[in-house]
């Protein structure tokens, strides 16, 4: 059966579990979020892969990617990616990927700029993300600009923020 190379890695921030699959980035999640079984249970049967413990060229690129990012040293990440999700999910995903760094937006603007009007709908695809940071759903606030689910946890999705908001 195929693989998943996946490694843990703890960041000041949080801490993550990375994954590459046929030499893309499949996983950059949180190790400890709510809902990490059953996307862990998807990833793996979307891709017929297991898991296992084992670091690869890609996941080192990865990890050094993210070093930068957290020391605000990168605003873009430069890595091959895998969406392993449904159309309507990775058309949610692309869109997160064109908010800017140091930039927030809303699920309302996400929604006109996705032709949708099913906010909900777009809020799931946000829940399923299963590569944070790099497709940055932590930049999504409600409507009135305020904090909103974060798989992270509401603390990280602030920090995150400010993070990238530090350098303006």
């Amino acid at each position: 059966m195929p693989s998943i190379d996946i490694q843990f890695f703890k960041t000041p921030y949080a801490d993550l579990i990375i994954g590459s699959y046929q030499n893309k980035l499949c996983l950059l999640d949180y190790r400890y979020r709510k809902m990490r079984d059953s996307l862990d249970q998807k990833l793996q049967q979307r891709l017929n892969a297991t898991f296992v413990l084992q670091d690869n060229a890609l996941l080192r690129r990865t990890r050094l990617q993210i070093e930068q990012y957290l020391m605000s040293q990168r605003q873009t990440f430069d890595l091959p990616l895998l969406m392993v999700a449904n159309d309507f999910d990775k058309k949610v995903w692309q869109a997160l990927i064109q908010v800017p760094y140091g930039t927030t937006s809303t699920y309302s603007n996400l929604a006109a700029q996705l032709n949708c009007d099913n906010i909900p709908k777009i809020a799931s695809a946000n829940s399923n993300n299963t590569l944070a940071l790099i497709v940055p759903c932590h930049r999504i606030l409600s409507d009135r600009g305020e904090l909103i689910a974060y798989g992270g946890g509401l603390g990280l999705k602030l920090k995150l923020i400010n993070l990238e908001q530090s350098l303006f």
